[in-house]
């Protein structure tokens, strides 16, 4: 691989530019891979990096049934943080943000990473309430965030709205410095040029159509191209992972839904940070090119569609007006749509499954981006057993819900109603899952060093940038299914 410098700029620009060497192959597929990676976003191409970097492991086959970075890698808002409330989600996020802080140099790709700082609105008393609860959850898992008042947004950013008389008020918002935004196609064409580098086959234009299934484990793929071999496979396909699911004869607690944003015509900078509303499904930043970038909410409905509904537009934009009244006459240039895969808990699934062999790294909902890097990886060789994790119970009732063994043999059918109550119509309603979140199975707790901001709170962990640590035998799964899989940061396999 040839290396990006300055020095090396300087020297192509005295042939025009007309000598970059092509920054991946475009193989033709071998018969069979050590490992195949099925789908070529940024979490499949950073998987298939840091399974040959760390692990080295470069027999891997990374197939998309289009080009790389064209499915919700590119269709993102950009926006980076890890100020999130529980502590599993803020383990994993803030390790992401450590990894984000170093990954342009890693790569030798600059993936504009900017640090512009991100603030999440309140804007009724309830709305605050939150925000303090959060904040100071952050701070206590060491990771860095302010609660400001409505001046001190006002300060931050001037061409907000903050009067009491507006339609949504802005009592304050939580402020976390070192987040900001990065330039989506760089993050996939960095992690794509680098695993390149390193030996990994990157398959544009193979649509996989099936699975090479027999006595319950992997053995391949079909695509379009032909079948391709190997004993270990990963699906890493966001809003279409229910779709290869059923493939391969299970199904996965997950829905899929359109997600919206769309960009205005360049203007003079005048937003130098990210600002965002849960209250009104809102948020909007400005790139280095000028354009206003806007996200919605997810649209109610279930689809596959890379596109969206008119509505969730209309108020978007009408939330972001009443916010920004400067901006009511700036007019949208596109808009577009990405398929986020949500799960019931809101947490990711990065798991084994019925089928030996396979794996599936899905349910990141739209917080995928801000995690590209951070995700595990799935390591072949002899499977550990996935032993049941005791949840920790945040209400006296709690559901017993079986948990899957990687080694165990199981039957397809056990992903349905009655395995997860999520899929039944008794299930608990949203508002008492977020209360009691005791329904599925969670994860070991994976936290980092905490402050001694009392003699009463201790540390029960650690997390460092560059690894993520887990008892023997443990799992690093925050979702519906429990993982048997190894830390795609670490040069040594974590069960």
């Amino acid at each position: 691989m040839q290396r990006y410098s300055g020095f090396g700029l300087a020297k192509h620009a005295l042939s025009h530019h007309e000598n970059w060497e092509r920054q991946w192959r475009n193989p033709i597929p071998k018969k069979q891979y050590d490992v195949i990676i099925v789908g070529g976003g940024g979490h499949g191409l950073a998987t298939a990096y840091y399974l040959a970097k760390e692990h080295g492991i470069t027999n891997v086959a990374v197939v998309e049934k289009g080009w790389l970075g064209g499915g919700n890698t590119a269709r993102n808002t950009t926006i980076v943080r890890s100020n999130y409330l529980w502590d599993e989600s803020a383990a994993l996020y803030e390790h992401a943000m450590k990894l984000w802080e170093g990954l342009s140099q890693d790569l030798n790709y600059n993936v504009m990473f900017s640090q512009r700082g991100v603030l999440n609105l309140g804007h009724t008393l309830q709305d605050m309430r939150d925000i303090q609860r959060r904040v100071n959850a952050n701070r206590l898992n060491g990771i860095d965030g302010e609660v400001l008042d409505a001046k001190g947004v006002q300060d931050l950013v001037p061409i907000m709205d903050c009067s009491k008389n507006a339609r949504y008020p802005v009592l304050g918002a939580s402020w976390q410095p070192r987040a900001g935004v990065a330039r989506h196609d760089a993050v996939a064409w960095g992690f794509a040029r680098a695993a390149d580098a390193l030996g990994v086959d990157l398959l544009q234009n193979t649509e996989v159509t099936g699975f090479k299934i027999r006595d319950g484990r992997v053995y391949g793929v079909h695509t379009n191209r032909g079948d391709i071999e190997a004993k270990t496979v990963g699906c890493v396909a966001a809003g279409n992972s229910g779709v290869l699911a059923g493939m391969a004869g299970f199904r996965l607690p997950l829905e899929s839904h359109p997600l919206q944003a769309l960009v205005s015509e360049p203007l003079k900078p005048i937003l130098d940070t990210v600002v965002m509303s849960n209250h009104v499904h809102g948020y909007i930043s400005q790139t280095d090119k000028g354009d206003l970038v806007i996200g919605a909410g997810i649209d109610s409905y279930n689809g596959y569609g890379q596109r969206g509904s008119y509505p969730t537009v209309e108020h978007t934009l009408q939330a972001i007006v009443e916010m920004f009244p400067i901006f009511s006459r700036v007019r949208m240039n596109r808009q577009w749509g990405g398929i986020v895969d949500t799960c019931p808990d809101a947490c990711p699934i990065l798991s084994a499954t019925p089928v030996k062999g396979l794996f599936f790294n899905c349910g990141w909902g739209t917080g995928g981006f801000k995690a590209t890097q951070a995700r595990v990886t799935s390591l072949p060789g002899p499977w550990p057993r996935t032993k049941p994790i005791p949840s920790r119970p945040r209400s006296p009732s709690t559901v017993s819900t079986p948990v899957l063994s990687s080694t165990s043999t199981v039957r397809p059918a056990l992903l349905t109603k009655e395995a997860y109550p999520c899929f039944s119509s008794t299930a608990p309603t949203a508002r008492s899952t977020a209360r009691k979140r005791s329904f599925i199975p969670r994860a070991r707790r994976i936290l980092p060093a905490r402050r001694t901001l009392r003699p009463a709170l201790t540390s029960s962990g650690a997390i460092t940038s560059s690894s993520v640590t887990t008892p023997e035998g443990s799992t690093t799964s925050c979702g519906c299914m429990p993982s048997a899989v190894a830390s795609s940061s670490t040069s040594r396999a974590t069960p």
